[in-house]
């Protein structure tokens, strides 16, 4: 992910990055595999989509790291999708937080 300067910002240069990643934390059951569909139907050019497979230890202890607690989960630029702490995978809190809204 290449960085771009955005702004300046109380005397320091803001840089953006040209583009979301947007991890989504799959067990690869049936509901996993729905938010995943769901997730690449939402997406658009902005949009870097990985699927992080939960049976590998190593993403496991990454998930643990993020605060999740249950899959499917979406992070959305590091930051765990709001609606993934209540509930599981919803279309407008993932629009809401940029899922398939391009960056400027």
């Amino acid at each position: 992910m290449s960085l771009v300067p955005l702004k300046i910002l109380f005397g320091k240069v803001i840089q953006m990055a040209d583009s979301r990643q947007i991890d989504i934390y799959s067990a690869g059951c049936a509901v996993c595999e729905n938010a995943v569909n769901m997730v690449k139907e939402m997406v658009c050019p902005s949009c870097q989509i990985t699927i992080k497979d939960m049976s590998d230890d190593a993403i496991a202890n990454e998930a643990k790291r993020l605060g999740i607690k249950s899959v499917p989960a979406i992070v959305i630029d590091g930051r765990l999708a709001d609606c993934c702490n209540a509930g599981g995978p919803d279309p407008q809190a993932l629009r809401a937080a940029g899922v398939g809204v391009p960056l400027s």
